[in-house]
This record gives structure tokens, C-alpha cells and sequence, in this order.
């Protein structure tokens, strides 16, 4: 006896397939299929299953019962089916549970400064701004360039020799020429030389935390930071108040 534990079967296709050898005509059937099927079409599900196996040995031809063999596999089947039900329900209850788990994680994180990995930064001037540049090894000199909204250099600083690690910058808030800038979103470009050529350097950034978008399909988390635009939840390297 074949079992779909997906649904969308056809029980008298089912009788069909399953060796019931029926002493009585098409009621046993009709009455079996209308029973368990109604007339929305269910699912077989473990009940109809079980039904359906007794329906099948009471309708048993008594000079040709059904082989022991075959009924042990169907009531194996039968203990399968119901396995993978509680399974499905479990792993149900278990998606439920980490959806609120993350919906509750996701409010605690709203209005938090994060440090993410990204280039961009909604900058207040006045106030001194640290960001981070990873450095794959050791190089003699490594720079961060940082950029207006309109692609217009403001800044380089100069970091120097650095081993590998992260090397942290300041920015005050000035131009290169010392006059202080107005607030806004700047763009980070931090380069080195490696075995002689320019290589970009992955920069962490401050930012806040406006809002925070969840996954419907079992996605990454993303947050949305101000002025930034969304950035995955595994792009954030530190959460602070």
C-alpha cells in the first residue's frame, strides 16, 4: 500500500493499487472513499490510513487472505506515517518558537549603535568619528580616504605602517584644508599596497539602528541603519547601547 505524506491522494486509486480483494462490490470502496474524503478531497492522513487497512482486511477474500509479509509492511508503514506527522509537527512548534525568539532579539536591537561592516556613515561633525580597517597582513602604509554624498574628496588620513589586524582611525570632522564639514552621510575608502598593487581594505563603521526588517522564509535578519540603507545581521561586528 502506497503512502503520500504530502497529500493530494486518491483513495479508490489507492484500493486499486493496494491488492483489496472486495467481496462486496464498489460499496466497500464508496463508502471508505466518502467517508474519509468527504467532498473536500482530504489529504490521506494517518486516520484515513488506518481505516483504509481495515477496510482492506475485512473485505479480504477468505480463501485468499492477505500474506502476513505484506500486512506487517503495511502496519509499518502505518507507523511511519505517523512518525513523520509528529515529526512535521514538531519542527512546526520549533519554527514558531525562533520566530519569536528573532522577533524579540529584532525590537531589543532598534535604536542600538552597531558597528557594521560597510563604507558609508552618517557622520555628526562636531562629535569625533572612529572607524575600523582590516589589514590582511603587514604593510608599510595604508590610507582612508573619506568622500562627500557628491563623490567629492574631504579627507585622507594617513594610518602608516600596520601589521595585520584591525587599525582603528579618527576623523574630526574637518576637510584637508581644517575647516570643520557639515553633518551628513560620508563615504570610507581605505586602501594599502599588497605584493605591489592597490588593494581596497574592508572598513567597520558606526551607525545606528532605525528599524528592523525579518525574513518571511527563513532569511538573515537584516538591519536597517540610518542613513545606511540594510545591512545582514552578520555584518555587524559589534552592538552597543
Amino acid at each position: 500500500m502506497a503512502i503520500d505524506t504530502t497529500g493530494g491522494v486518491d483513495l479508490n486509486q489507492v484500493l486499486a493499487n493496494s491488492g483489496v480483494k472486495n467481496t462486496t462490490g464498489n460499496s466497500a470502496v464508496s463508502s471508505l472513499t466518502g467517508s474519509v474524503t468527504g467532498t473536500d478531497k482530504k489529504a490521506l492522513g494517518k486516520d484515513a490510513f488506518l481505516q483504509l487497512l481495515v477496510t482492506q482486511m475485512k473485505n479480504q477474500n477468505p480463501l485468499d487472505p492477505q500474506d502476513n509479509s505484506e500486512f506487517v509492511a503495511q502496519l509499518a508503514q502505518f507507523s511511519s506515517l505517523e512518525g513523520i506527522t509528529t515529526l512535521n509537527d514538531s519542527v512546526t512548534a520549533i519554527a514558531g518558537t525562533f520566530k519569536s525568539s528573532q522577533a524579540l532579539q529584532a525590537s531589543s536591537l532598534v535604536g542600538r549603535s552597531v558597528i557594521a561592516q560597510t563604507d558609508k556613515a552618517a557622520v555628526d561633525t562636531t562629535k569625533s568619528f572612529t572607524g575600523t580597517a582590516v589589514i590582511p597582513e603587514s604593510v608599510s602604509a595604508a590610507t582612508v580616504k573619506i568622500s562627500d554624498k557628491d563623490g567629492k574628496l574631504i579627507k585622507t588620513i594617513e594610518l602608516g605602517s600596520q601589521s595585520a589586524g584591525n587599525a582603528s582611525f579618527v576623523w574630526d570632522g574637518t576637510n584637508d584644508a581644517g575647516a570643520k564639514v557639515d553633518p551628513g552621510t560620508y563615504t570610507f575608502a581605505a586602501t594599502t599596497t599588497i605584493d605591489n598593487k592597490a588593494t581596497s581594505l574592508v572598513t567597520y563603521l558606526p551607525a545606528t539602528v532605525n528599524s528592523v526588517t525579518l525574513s518571511q522564509t527563513g532569511g538573515e535578519m537584516m538591519l536597517n541603519l540610518a542613513g545606511l540603507g540594510s545591512v545582514a545581521l552578520s555584518k555587524v561586528q559589534t552592538i552597543g547601547l
